[in-house]
């Protein structure tokens, strides 16, 4: 006779097995979609913004844009740390009748905190933003110089300048270093991101972008500022500066302020926000040009006096004239 007894008990041990695979298959299908959705969440989040890294900086190959590197400008290949796709501005032929925008391994000291290097006398606070550093060059000019070193000579002039005027000034960088962790996996994301925090977190009277550019053609030169299309006192500051430096440079052929709406830097930055390109380092001439201080000295100058014409500050307009 079977021992119905023990084969209920094994119906039952059945059934039970069925619930809880039942069970796991229902949590599966709640969890796991969560957990992939959060995860190309994340990934997408770093892409957008690397995508997006268009802070107007020289160096960068692209679309109408010529060749270089970097981010703050141009759209970078990879984790963020190498060559960048670029937007061109307007171009016409030969030096100073052209234009193209093109826009880091250690931990910053934390997100949104830049390093005081002026602190002026009550005038207001400025940030200023020399684009790439750490294992992003930029744009490297045929000479082997490269534009991250260049960005930081500018910022720090051009603070020198402010801060003489009465101004504070906070710099994102003052070293070659970035602004993004030695593990992070976007790392341009994280150091665009990085920089935005730090406008942020300092509310400035406005914020300046320093870059170098380049472009394809060789014979491309000349200075040009990028600000954000939809913001009205960032057209006003960058037609100042870029007026200054037209007046200030003696360009040949002088160019008008151009405005962007892709840009990170331009786009996120809660502040009145401006790129300037200061040159191009694929042009030999220019190149050499901005490795000499006293013209560094007359750009720095230039973009300074736009400045204190855009907040009207009459009383800061003969510093370092």
């Amino acid at each position: 006779m079977p021992d119905f007894n023990k084969l209920s008990e094994i119906l039952m041990t059945v059934k039970a097995i069925q619930y809880v695979m039942l069970a796991l298959l229902l949590i599966s299908a709640v969890v796991l979609p969560k957990q992939l959705a959060e995860q190309g969440s994340k990934e997408s989040s770093g892409a957008q913004v690397t995508a997006e890294a268009k802070d107007g900086a020289g160096g960068a190959t692209g679309n109408g844009a010529g060749q270089g590197a970097g981010s703050e400008v141009g759209q970078v290949t990879g984790n963020g740390t190498g060559q960048a796709m670029g937007n061109g501005a307007d171009l016409q032929e030969g030096c100073g009748g052209s234009q193209s925008s093109g826009s880091e391994t250690s931990q910053t000291p934390g997100v949104g905190q830049g390093q005081v290097v002026e602190t002026g006398d009550g005038k207001g606070t400025i940030v200023l933003d020399p684009g790439h550093g750490g294992d992003d060059p930029g744009m490297i000019g045929g000479s082997g110089i490269n534009e991250k070193v260049l960005n930081l000579v500018y910022a720090k002039k051009l603070a020198k300048l402010l801060g003489d005027a009465g101004y504070r000034v906070v710099m994102t960088r003052t070293t070659e270093d970035g602004l993004y962790d030695a593990d992070a996996s976007h790392k341009k994301a994280q150091d665009m991101q990085r920089r935005v925090a730090v406008i942020a977190q300092e509310q400035p009277l406005l914020t300046v972008s320093i870059h170098q550019n380049s472009y394809q053609d060789p014979s491309v030169c000349g200075p040009q500022v990028f600000y954000y299309e939809n913001s009205g006192e960032g057209e006003k500051l960058a037609k100042e500066i870029q007026d200054s430096l037209n007046t200030g440079l003696a360009v040949a052929r002088p160019r008008v302020q151009k405005g962007n709406a892709t840009y990170y830097i331009l786009k996120r930055s809660e502040s009145t926000t401006v790129i300037v390109e200061c040159g191009f380092l694929s042009n030999p001439e220019e190149e050499a040009k901005l490795q000499q201080e006293d013209y560094q000295d007359q750009v720095a100058q230039a973009v300074f006096e736009g400045i204190v014409r855009y907040l009207g500050d009459t009383s800061g307009k003969d510093v370092g004239a």
